[in-house]
């Protein structure tokens, strides 16, 4: 399998140099349980943009400080690049960024979060069942760092999980899943942004992200759902004649 690592993390801070990129982190994630993967990462954010994504088996997109409406012509061509690998049914998965980026390229909506920051370990209800999710428990826990969800759904997603009563992810047949939340962060990871985000956080979620990382995240477990949505989608897409 040949993935394509689509990131979209803006961040340059002294903090970032200090810490595991994100196409580390998604690499790291994949070869947790499928080792011998291929992954190439490209900083979509920079304007690097694959030049044949088709000679992909499939692609994920990565989280990010920038919001997804802020109208940038990175953003932008990234929306285009999302609605043709749909037309394709070429498989993808996004998180945070790149779950509600999959939403607005395909005719959903991105509104702050009513309930302000969410940050620390999130739990996640599972709302909808899936060839890839059999083995994931009803209830789950996954790191998060948001601000923004997707209140409106694409015509035609079908919701997978809730949290706290509002969606954190969804699917498109079986070629697109996305996840509100970040599989790919490490505990070590989550524990120092929630330092590093103090003041953005405010006194009262920093508290209570720092209370929630006494336990630790379902990575394993949702790591293995994303490999087999993977197997599963280009089994699917190559039957049906597909990219």
């Amino acid at each position: 399998m040949r993935l394509a690592i689509l990131v979209t993390n803006t961040d340059q801070s002294s903090f970032a140099e200090r810490h595991p990129k994100d196409a580390e982190k998604f690499t790291d994630l994949i070869r947790l349980v499928r080792p011998n993967w291929q992954l190439s990462a490209f900083q979509v954010h920079m304007g690097e943009f694959p030049d044949d994504l088709e000679r992909f088996d499939g692609a994920m997109i990565t989280g990010s400080p920038t919001s997804t409406r802020a109208g940038l012509p990175w953003i932008e061509q990234l929306l285009e690049l999302i609605r043709g690998m749909e037309r394709r049914k070429q498989p993808l998965f996004g998180a945070c960024f790149g779950h509600q980026a999959c939403a607005l390229a395909l005719g959903g909506k991105v509104s702050a979060n009513p309930q302000g920051w969410v940050h620390g370990l999130v739990g996640n209800t599972l709302a909808g069942k899936s060839d890839w999710t059999g083995d994931l428990p009803g209830s789950f826990a996954l790191y998060g760092s948001h601000c923004e969800h997707v209140s409106k759904l694409p015509e035609r997603a079908v919701e997978m999980a809730l949290s706290s009563g509002l969606n954190a992810g969804f699917r498109i047949d079986g070629h697109l899943w996305t996840s509100q939340h970040h599989p790919e962060m490490s505990h070590e990871f989550i524990s120092a942004l929630t330092g590093e985000m103090c003041d953005t956080l405010g006194q009262k979620a920093h508290d209570k992200a720092l209370e929630s990382l006494t336990k630790q995240a379902d990575q394993a477990e949702f790591a293995e759902c994303i490999a087999r949505f993977f197997e599963q989608a280009t089994e699917l897409n190559a039957s049906q004649g597909g990219a």
